[in-house]
Parts: C-alpha cells; sequence; structure tokens
C-alpha cells in the first residue's frame, strides 16, 4: 500500500474532481489537460485497488469508495489550504485569492464599484467574483463569502450588510399599461403578463411579496416569459413584454426618463438590503478581512 505522502497530488486531484463532478472543469481548475488528470486517477484508483469514480458519457460521480475518501480527505486539504494562506499574514502586503458569488445586480451595483478603487490599493490581492442566480453553498463550492439579498442569508453564517435596505417595485411600459386593466391592488396582477423570474436552486418560480397596513400578500403571477436573470427580466419590461418586479435602484433611471411607469408604491416594503456572508469556522485572512471593510455598507450621517 502506498504512503499517503506520495499520493499527495493525486489525492487532490481526486478531491476536485469528486467536487466538480466533471473531468473538464476539474482539469481547468488545476490547470492540466484532461488525459493528464484521467491517467492520474487511473493511477490512484491501482494504487489503492478500489474504483473511486463512477465515469459515464454525461457525468462523473463518487463510488462508495470515493465518497468515504472524498468526506476523510476534504478537512485536512482545507485545512492545510487555511495553514498556506495564513502565512500570507507575514507578508509586508496583504495578499491571496478570494472568491466571491453573488446576484449579477449586486455585482454590477456594489462589487464592481468598490472593487475599482480596492484593487489598486493592494496590488496582491486577486478577486474572483461569480454571479448567478442561485443560493450557492459556499462551503462546499469552495467560496470564501457569498453575497445575497439579507432574508435569504443562512442564520449560521456572519452576515455584514454592503448595500442599503431595499424594496422591489412593480414596473410596465407606459404602452404595456395603456389598454390593459389599471393595477390597483396586487390580487389585479393575475389578469396582466407578468415576466416571472426562476430560481435555480430549488426550481420554482418567485412569489411576488407584498406588504401593507402590515397585512402581507403573496402572489403568483403568470406571463409568457421566465428569466432567471433579472437584467434579462428588465430587458423583456423595457420591450413592452409584460410587468416585472425589479429592486428600485435597477430601475429609478427608466422611472425619471418616462421609460416605465411604477406601481403598487404603497404595497411595496422596504426589505434588508444585500449583505456579504461567510462561515465563522475559522478567523478571516488580512486580505478577506479588508475587502468586508471596503464593501462595507455605512449608512449616510444626517
Amino acid at each position: 500500500m502506498p504512503r499517503p505522502r506520495d499520493l499527495y497530488n493525486d489525492l487532490q486531484a481526486f478531491l476536485v474532481v469528486a467536487r466538480e463532478k466533471s473531468f473538464t472543469r476539474a482539469a481547468a481548475q488545476l490547470g492540466v489537460s484532461q488525459s493528464a488528470l484521467s491517467h492520474a486517477i487511473k493511477g490512484l484508483e491501482a494504487k489503492v485497488g478500489l474504483r473511486l469514480l463512477t465515469r459515464t458519457t454525461r457525468s462523473v460521480s463518487p463510488t462508495e469508495a470515493g465518497e468515504r475518501l472524498q468526506l476523510a480527505l476534504q478537512p485536512s486539504f482545507e485545512n492545510i489550504d487555511a495553514a498556506i494562506a495564513d502565512l500570507g499574514e507575514l507578508r509586508d502586503t496583504p495578499s491571496g485569492t478570494i472568491r466571491l458569488t453573488t446576484s449579477e445586480h449586486a455585482a454590477a451595483s456594489i462589487v464592481w464599484p468598490a472593487l475599482q478603487t480596492f484593487l489598486p490599493r493592494y496590488p496582491d490581492i486577486r478577486v474572483e467574483v461569480i454571479s448567478d442566480s442561485t443560493l450557492t453553498d459556499i462551503v462546499a463550492e469552495r467560496f470564501d463569502a457569498g453575497i445575497r439579498l439579507g432574508e435569504q442569508v443562512a442564520r449560521d453564517m456572519i452576515a455584514v450588510p454592503i448595500g442599503p435596505p431595499t424594496r422591489l417595485v412593480v414596473v410596465g411600459t407606459p404602452a404595456y399599461l395603456k389598454h390593459r386593466p389599471p393595477v390597483v391592488t396586487p390580487r389585479d396582477l393575475t389578469g396582466h403578463d407578468c415576466i416571472n423570474i426562476r430560481f435555480l436552486t430549488h426550481g420554482g418560480l418567485y412569489a411576488w411579496e407584498f406588504e401593507k397596513d402590515g397585512h402581507a400578500l403573496n402572489v403568483r403571477v403568470d406571463g409568457r416569459l421566465t428569466f432567471n436573470s433579472i437584467d434579462r427580466i428588465l430587458d423583456a419590461a423595457l420591450g413592452g413584454f409584460g410587468l416585472a418586479y425589479l429592486p428600485e435602484p435597477m430601475v429609478e433611471a427608466h422611472i425619471a426618463r418616462g421609460r416605465l411607469r411604477q406601481l403598487l408604491d404603497d404595497w411595496c416594503p422596504l426589505f434588508p438590503g444585500y449583505h456579504l456572508y461567510y462561515p465563522s469556522r475559522r478567523p478571516p485572512s488580512a486580505a478577506f478581512t479588508l475587502l468586508v471593510e471596503a464593501l462595507r455598507y455605512r449608512a449616510p450621517s444626517r
């Protein structure tokens, strides 16, 4: 039986393939060819005498032995990565790579403006920003932090506000509204062509949430268009394809120019804005702490 220290690189490669469930994505992350990666995994399986991965033409998944090995190894490799990252604290300047998962809107309106000032100040810090609409498991996917609206953040996470309280508002073009029934209460939306958003995490359509005088009301709207991106929803709304329910800062300029009309203003309450969240299992690095402070929301003084 080979000694574990002789298998370090192969074990690391196995963990990446098991996590990504794809030789293509794993090879890209490791910076090697798919054939070299496949050869390394086959060599590892030969050395341990067990099949660790089940391969089909469409997917890759760990076998029972592979799952047991993955569960046993993952914490150790995470500790090694953390220990190496912590050595950066001894440098004169903060360094390291920070991986963030965020929504498109937060990336464009909060993260990117902050990075334009942050990155020139800290040239040894790298930031990877992945934008999607799913509620990513940041621990399993090896992100340092996630950014989502406050009400979407799990309670076991440390959460830092990076944006002001906000609200969603109902909008449509004057042309769309001209020949359609008025919208006086949220229930009137059922008579309109509404543009839906589907959350890929659980596959469901978002029910539009309203509140007035302490009375909450959720409406399942219907329409011909469904997206998983609020940018595409805005495009469709501006094109006159229906009503949309979007973050107010995203549509304020269009409302001011008369391209969109806002509806149900008194039914759209404030809710917690964007938060950066991360697990509390280990102290954050100096680089991560600096980025959090650069993103942290500070209410304007009165």
